[in-house]
């Protein structure tokens, strides 16, 4: 393997592993031998040339999204469907109140009438 790191820092900074990503894509070297290389699972390198191929497509694009765009648009859209939720839980909360409080109306009824009834027979 040509990646000349020093094994025994553990810290992977972007510059290590862009170094890395390119030689695995040069195969120069496979995730298996980075992986034994390195001490790294093959799954978080694999994830690296996962992002290196992604980033490397958004910037191929006739009109890449910056990072901060993607994630700003990720954030408003989650805050939209929280939103959507939240007013829907608050509506369903109402309803269920309506509905108990007609339930205790209807039930203080009978409960009257059933009184009423009674003192009757006596």
């Amino acid at each position: 393997m040509s990646v000349t790191m020093d094994d025994s820092i553990k810290r992977w900074m972007a510059k290590r592993k862009t170094a890395l990503v390119i030689e695995i894509m040069q195969g120069k070297t496979t995730v298996a031998e980075a992986s034994r290389s390195f001490d790294l699972s093959p799954s978080e390198i694999e994830g690296w040339v996962d992002d290196a191929k992604r980033g490397m497509e958004n910037s191929l694009r006739a009109n890449p999204l910056d990072i901060r765009e993607q994630y700003e648009k990720q954030l408003k859209d989650l805050q939209e469907a929280y939103g959507e939720a939240m007013l829907e839980l608050r509506a369903r909360k109402k309803f269920q109140a309506l509905l108990d409080a007609q339930d205790d109306k209807c039930s203080r009824a009978s409960i009257r009438a059933f009184s009423l009834r009674a003192s009757r027979c006596r």
